[in-house]
């Protein structure tokens, strides 16, 4: 099992990226999928989260500018990031607890890193 994260780029402040996280190899679900970013310098950080439940959960400073989704059937977790400004530039993870089988305990992965710039 790997997870891919793509999407990343330069965009300039006010504007759009969607960043996506496809799950490869055979399993049964993804049970909890989060993206986390880190800048230079700084902590790694949560940005959003989601449940195979569809419960969500957001940092506050992408609150109301950052969508979280997790499409199982296609074994993705997408972030929709609008209006970004310079503070979000960092490289952006995506983990997830998946199940490889039904009725077996999840196990924790982590995806590469993609880098997203935010420049006029």
């Amino acid at each position: 099992v790997q997870l891919q994260a793509s999407g990343g780029g330069l965009v300039q402040p006010g504007g759009s990226l969607r960043l996506s996280c496809e799950v490869s190899g055979i399993i049964f679900s993804i049970a909890y999928a989060g993206w986390h970013r880190q800048a230079p310098g700084k902590q790694r950080e949560l940005v959003a989260a989601v449940t195979s439940g569809g419960g969500t959960n957001y940092a506050e400073s992408v609150k109301g500018r950052f969508a979280i989704s997790m499409d199982n059937a296609k074994k993705t977790v997408y972030l929709q990031m609008n209006s970004l400004n310079a503070e979000d530039t960092a490289v952006y993870y995506c983990n997830a607890d998946i199940r490889a089988r039904p009725g077996r305990p999840t196990r924790n992965y982590w995806g590469k890193g993609t880098q997203v710039t935010v420049s006029s």
